[in-house]
């Protein structure tokens, strides 16, 4: 398939795909006019690249995981992404943890000094814009125009 296939059945733009197979995530064979040519499996690889930079994977750890993805893998490989991805997410864990402290701390000081403050959810409906109704002027205010 050409790249514009992969794009759309991916969601990723062309521009995304060409730096992926820059960085070596995959490859694609080059027809005689120039053009890329991608396999079937490339609709999967693209979406766990994304899935796992959406995850917010670096570059380099996509690179590392992604052959640990498919159906052949280095045990040796892959058991040290194993390592890096329960790390990485047991950091995650503890930010996690320290946002939900700092919240609680800020609803505490909230209702201690300043109990007139909106509870979060009304500042957001607060915050969202109001359309506005336009109204005609009155008829008694409509000056009729010099004869």
């Amino acid at each position: 398939m050409r790249i514009s296939e992969l794009s759309r059945r991916t969601g990723v733009s062309a521009r995304s795909l060409r730096y992926y197979e820059q960085q070596g995530l995959f490859a694609a064979e080059r027809l005689p006019n120039g053009y890329r040519d991608y396999g079937d499996d490339a609709v999967a690889t693209v979406l766990t690249i994304r899935s796992l930079m959406d995850l917010g994977f670096p570059m380099d750890l996509v690179r590392t995981v992604l052959p640990c993805t498919g159906g052949d893998t280095d045990q040796d490989v892959c058991g040290n992404v194993v390592e890096q991805v329960t790390r990485i997410r047991d950091e995650m864990a503890e930010r996690v943890a320290q946002m939900a402290q700092t919240r609680d701390a800020l609803t505490q000081y909230l209702r201690e000094e300043a109990p007139a403050a909106p509870p979060p959810a009304a500042v957001a409906a607060a915050a969202r814009p109001r359309s506005r109704v336009r109204r005609s002027s009155p008829p008694s205010a409509v000056r009729s125009a010099p004869r």
